[in-house]
């Protein structure tokens, strides 16, 4: 072929009307693709940052960081997806054959899901774990046997510390069920039990107005006096109620026990003991009782 033919095949290949036209199609398509798939992710981004700020406000202040996290996080999946499909149509736009690449991505997913469905179990439950705010860190929480205070949130394991000190590294895939005492309130529930001879009434008239009088920053209301419990051979047992901050009844138990065993002393009623009736004969045959 001369140069002057080639020459010619160049210029009616650039003067080839049908050829412009369909490469300003596809140039259009790309451009469409890219805003349409730009939008997209900008919308996506603006709906995750308004959930987040919903759930920032109803959790408390040291809980913010996390779920800011987890914002990032939503963004960078969403967006590398979005992404990923209009890469994608872009590349079909130029002619190139996607049925290769997607059948080589689906094979390496299956390799990758078959070879650690352990390890992608544990990320996928950490991940929702984060998301759903099941648990934050500082929180006390039971999942199987294990009770204590979260001291870290990965999303492969979590470090649960007991009040004993003792560490668990439980992986996120075992947590089936999670019970969380740090989110409501808790109550304490204190039995007192005085002797059976006492005046029930004036007893419930102490605790109640020692109660009136307890102070504790742990506490939510004043100590409800609900009266008699239960009824014993030796005793009688009085109810109390305290609504106290999540996780701190055992702390107020305790105290509320000190207090009203010491405004029991002070008003001179006692508590059950141990008691034993002994009968002894008289020289006559008779019975004479004793104690």
């Amino acid at each position: 072929m001369s140069i002057n033919e080639r020459y010619d095949k160049v210029v009616a290949w650039l003067t080839d009307n049908e050829l412009w036209e369909a490469f300003g199609s596809s140039a259009l398509r790309v451009i469409m693709f890219l805003a349409i798939g730009r939008l997209i992710v900008w919308i996506i981004h603006k709906t995750i940052d308004r959930v987040i700020l919903e759930r920032e406000s109803k959790r408390p202040a040291n809980h913010t960081r996390r779920m800011t996290t987890v914002g990032k996080l939503m963004k960078n999946v969403a967006s590398y997806v979005v992404y990923f499909i209009t890469v994608m149509l872009v590349l079909s736009e130029f002619g190139i054959n996607l049925g290769p690449l997607l059948a080589g991505a689906g094979v390496l997913g299956l390799a990758i899901g078959f070879g650690a469905q352990s390890l992608v179990k544990d990320i996928i439950t950490g991940f929702f774990i984060v998301l759903e705010d099941q648990f934050a860190v500082g929180d006390v929480i039971q999942t199987g046997q294990f009770k204590g205070t979260v001291e870290v949130i990965g999303l492969r394991t979590t470090r649960i510390q007991s009040w004993t000190g003792e560490v668990h590294i439980v992986p996120n895939g075992m947590i089936n069920e999670v019970t969380n005492y740090s989110i409501n309130n808790s109550v304490a529930v204190i039995d007192i039990s005085i002797a059976f001879e006492e005046e029930v009434d004036r007893a419930l008239e102490v605790i109640r107005h020692t109660m009136i009088t307890m102070q504790d920053e742990n506490l939510i209301n004043s100590p409800e006096v609900l009266g008699i419990q239960t009824i014993a051979p030796t005793g009688v047992t009085i109810r109390v109620v305290a609504e106290c901050r999540p996780n701190t009844h055992p702390i107020v138990s305790r105290k509320l026990n000190m207090v009203i065993k010491k405004s029991l002393d002070a008003n001179g009623i006692e508590i059950p003991y141990p008691r034993m009736v002994t009968y002894q004969r008289n020289e006559k045959g008779g019975v004479k009782d004793g104690a």
